[in-house]
């Protein structure tokens, strides 16, 4: 790989974070973007990565709507992973605050990586979201020859983000032939692992804090399907120089139920007292709402007492990726919630 520069978008989120850390790690010259440099919980913990891991980090500001600011995170680099989006499933305005994002974002990435012209190597940070359909059978496995076609802005908005973004960037992909630059793209499913940052328990960690700190006195009846932040920032690396050119790979390492997640929870952290007892089915359909005001009827019809696998084996026969295991992603998960609680 040429020790160019790479630019991570997103940089100050939980993957991207990560992302950059790998990177430093590895001596690499990384130029990540935030949307407030002035904001020290973006980015104090990230001029912290500079002295722990090594390497050369420039921090600069990017607006995902600003085309102007995307053009000059871009120009020059010779790789670039993109992370940046609006990671959540719900907003008042669901097209403003999750899809225009990742759209409009990636439309003026891909713009700057063809101004640019100096991008070698592309990775596209997607989801599971973007290949679970609204409707799946009970015990499935996915693969990633699937697509979420059916997310709506109303009932699956995060999934429709998550498509479209995707979309734009594998047409893009395949009308510039051998022109483009080569690109992958990376899926992962929830994400826990060491947090950095107060803003990185806003996404998949909410799960995990949400029990840790006792927001939810009950479980309920559902699946989570877990990978660990460092093999997805692993991932990503790899992804610059590993696999099919235009691949697509599932980051995914296992599952737990809610009530296995805290049980994890609770051996691990004993003083934690974290809730012990799941609430049955229908009750958990009646009063969905009452645990989470993004549980909807028919989203907990879909997902409640049902299971979901992933086919990530492509991800280790092509990335060579190994998997930290689900119980110890959870624990490693903790420390940063209780420090960030202080």
């Amino acid at each position: 790989m040429a020790e160019g520069v790479v630019t991570v978008t997103g940089a100050s989120g939980f993957i991207g974070s990560h992302v950059v850390a790998n990177l430093l790690a590895r001596g690499r010259k990384v130029r990540a973007t935030v949307r407030d440099a002035g904001d020290p919980i973006r980015v104090d913990h990230l001029k912290g990565l500079e002295i722990a891991e090594g390497g050369r980090l420039e921090i600069v500001e990017m607006d995902l709507f600003d085309e102007s600011s995307v053009h000059a995170a871009i120009a020059g680099c010779t790789d670039l992973i993109h992370t940046a989006a609006a990671v959540r499933i719900s907003a008042k305005d669901p097209q403003r605050q999750i899809v225009d994002p990742s759209v409009v974002g990636t439309q003026n990435v891909i713009s700057a990586i063809d101004a640019a012209g100096t991008v070698e190597r592309f990775v596209h940070t997607s989801s599971t979201a973007a290949i679970r359909p609204m409707k799946w059978k009970d015990g499935q496995t996915l693969t990633t020859e699937t697509w979420a076609d059916d997310a709506t802005l109303e009932d699956n908005p995060y999934g429709l983000a998550k498509v479209l973004a995707e979309r734009i960037v594998r047409e893009w992909h395949s009308d510039g032939g051998d022109g483009k630059p080569r690109m992958v793209t990376i899926h992962p499913s929830v994400v826990f692992g060491p947090s950095m940052s107060k803003i990185h328990l806003r996404g998949s960690l909410s799960f995990l804090d949400a029990l840790v700190k006792r927001k939810v006195p009950l479980l309920i009846p559902i699946q989570i399907n877990i990978v660990d932040v460092r093999d997805v920032a692993e991932a990503h690396v790899r992804g610059l120089t590993m696999g099919e050119n235009a691949g697509r790979y599932l980051t995914v390492s296992g599952d737990m139920q809610f009530s296995e997640i805290s049980r994890v929870l609770r051996e691990g952290y004993p003083s934690l007292k974290t809730p012990r007892f799941t609430v049955p089915y229908l009750v958990a359909l009646l009063a969905g709402p009452l645990f989470d005001k993004r549980i909807t009827r028919s989203w907990a019809r879909q997902h409640l007492r049902r299971k979901l696998y992933w086919d990530a084996t492509p991800a280790e026969r092509e990335l060579g990726m190994t998997w930290k295991g689900a119980r110890e992603s959870i624990l490693d998960s903790v420390p940063g919630m209780l420090e960030k609680d202080e």
